[in-house]
C-alpha cells in the first residue's frame, strides 16, 4: 500500500472519529436538554438557547477536525 493512500485511508478515517463523536455529544446533548425541559416546563426557552449554542460548538469543531483531516490528506 502506497504513502498516498494510507494519507486518504487515515483522514477518512479520522473524519469519521469526529463526525461519530459529535453525533454523541449532540445526541447526548438534546437528550439532557429535552429531560431538563420535561422536567421544568417554565426554563425551555433558556435550555433550548444553551443547547443550540452548544451544539453549534460541537458542529464547529467537528467541522475543523474534518477539514484538518482532508488538509493533511491532500498535502501527501
Amino acid at each position: 500500500m502506497n504513502s498516498v493512500a494510507l494519507a486518504f485511508l487515515s483522514a477518512g478515517f479520522g473524519a469519521g472519529l469526529a463526525v461519530l463523536g459529535a453525533g454523541l455529544g449532540i445526541g447526548k446533548l438534546a437528550a439532557a436538554a429535552l429531560e431538563g425541559s420535561a422536567r421544568q416546563p417554565t426554563a425551555a426557552g433558556d435550555i433550548r438557547t444553551s443547547m443550540i449554542i452548544a451544539a453549534a460548538l460541537i458542529e464547529g469543531v467537528t467541522l475543523f477536525a474534518i477539514v484538518v483531516c482532508v488538509l493533511l490528506a491532500i498535502k501527501t
